[in-house]
């Protein structure tokens, strides 16, 4: 995504990014942006928690307002857990089983889908009706 904002960028129009995978995000630097320190694809909070998500978008907002050097990387101040545990389990296959097991991991991801999915049926109406649709 930085790429991408620093040429929206070049055209006049301010951006920010929501990342949660800081060193990508340095490594591209967008014009600004800012981190959650949470599991990847949940950048904007947690699934059905309104109130986090709308507490992470006014932070952004409201980093967005200040950020004056470009390349600025703020961390915004919520947590995804009340440890890092966490970070042990993401996106990592995990062995069936005790340490000695068969080898076998599983995979704890959803399944992907070709099909929308939506937090709630008011945004499924929402898009379903839209005329972009």
């Amino acid at each position: 995504m930085g790429l991408i904002a620093r040429e929206i960028e070049s055209q006049g129009i301010p951006t920010l990014s929501l990342s949660s995978a800081l060193s990508i995000t340095r490594s591209v630097n967008p014009p600004r942006a800012v981190f959650l320190d949470f599991p990847l694809g949940h950048t904007a909070g947690k699934a059905l928690d309104e109130g986090l998500q709308d507490a992470i978008f006014e932070a952004a907002l409201t980093a967005f307002e200040t950020m004056e050097t470009p390349g600025s990387v703020q961390t915004l101040p919520f947590h995804w857990a009340n440890d890092d545990a966490w970070k042990d389990s993401v996106m990592r296959p995990q062995v069936a089983g005790s340490a000695g097991d068969s080898g076998e991991h599983r995979d704890d991801r959803s399944e992907r889908s070709a099909e929308p999915q939506y937090q709630l049926d008011s945004d499924r109406a929402a898009a379903e009706s839209s005329p972009i649709n």
